[in-house]
């Protein structure tokens, strides 16, 4: 591992000013980033650990809940709140990592976490997302793992965060702070595709630091579920994960909230199949008509096409549970 420096500042601004300088990055409870360097992915000339500030406390708020970016990711999940208010969110969450990983992990973190795509780790094969210009070896590679959704001739790879589905089906948004003060963006707005500069993961600036998340109050509580098909049940990336979330009132259902993960470059949003259910009966045809729906425009590679097949019967099986038919 590369030797680096590593610096503890006390206040925002501190932190704020450091990342200014190249080659620093913010370390929290390094759970991706300390892997990352030991494979020599990201070789960064100094860390910057926010530990110490106050941003770990997860408080209500007029119409929402305000989420600290440094609460870690079993501390959420176990929140009275979250489970009550936003059970999609802790169900995310105990879904995505193992228990240790959990007590280590942040909320911020959590969103910052880069691809596990084999050839972005491996720095011995060609990586757009590592090294620009070296091309991707997932596209003709093994690329079982990989997009079927928002993919580009640059990058197939997938973000793994199972949190950040159900962030963005809550229709969070992200607080950011920066030399200029604060900023707020749609959580569905944070990450990007990968287009022709796949190395950028999200639309955070090199100065700028992730403070919190707030969640809306919704009427999704009851009817919400998140389901995570991988290869084993325990700690293991998703094939296709979906975040379902439905506002029914006598069998209709009022609105809905659907997001994607395994299948794309960022949490994937179903809003064509969300607005096809509205006004629907919460029935079996209904989701099979917003999954077929939902699936418009997916592609496949040579060794991900179960996908094709997987993805749409995931999205009905989620909202079969979100809606209690089971």
């Amino acid at each position: 591992m590369k030797q680096f420096q590593y610096i503890r500042p006390s206040t925002q601004q501190s932190v704020i000013a450091a990342l200014s300088q190249p080659g620093t990055k913010i370390i929290a409870g390094g759970s991706n980033l300390v892997d990352l360097m030991k494979h020599g992915v990201m070789t960064p000339d100094k860390l910057v650990d926010i530990n110490k500030l106050p941003l770990r406390t997860i408080t209500p708020i007029k119409n929402g809940l305000h989420i600290g970016a440094l609460a870690l990711n079993s501390q959420v999940a176990e929140d009275k709140q979250v489970m009550e208010k936003f059970p999609l969110l802790s169900q995310a969450l105990n879904a995505g990592a193992s228990a240790q990983l959990r007590n280590m992990a942040t909320v911020g973190g959590n969103m910052m976490q880069r691809t596990r795509c084999p050839y972005f780790y491996d720095i011995a094969l060609p990586c757009n997302k590592r090294n620009p210009g070296s091309g991707c070896g997932a596209l003709e590679g093994f690329n079982r793992m990989h997009a079927i959704f928002g993919m580009s001739d640059k990058c197939i790879a997938v973000h793994p965060s199972d949190m950040a589905v159900a962030m963005t089906a809550l229709d969070a948004t992200v607080i950011i702070a920066g030399k200029k003060g604060e900023r707020r963006l749609p959580f569905g707005e944070f990450h990007r595709l990968p287009g022709d500069t796949p190395q950028l993961d999200n639309n955070l600036a090199k100065d700028e630091l992730i403070v919190a998340v707030e969640i809306p109050t919704n009427n999704y509580a009851a009817h919400s579920y998140y389901l995570k098909v991988r290869d084993r049940a325990s700690y293991a990336f998703a094939l296709v994960s979906v975040a379902a979330a439905l506002d029914i009132d006598n069998g209709t259902i009022r609105s809905a909230r659907l997001a994607m993960g395994g299948v794309a470059h960022k949490p994937w949003r179903l809003t064509a199949a969300e607005k096809a259910l509205v006004g629907k009966p919460a029935t079996a045809a209904s989701f099979e008509q917003a999954a077929q729906l939902a699936m418009q425009g997916a592609k496949a590679f040579k060794d991900n096409a179960f996908k094709l097949k997987l993805a749409p019967a995931t999205i009905v099986e989620a909202l079969t549970h979100a809606a209690g038919l089971v």
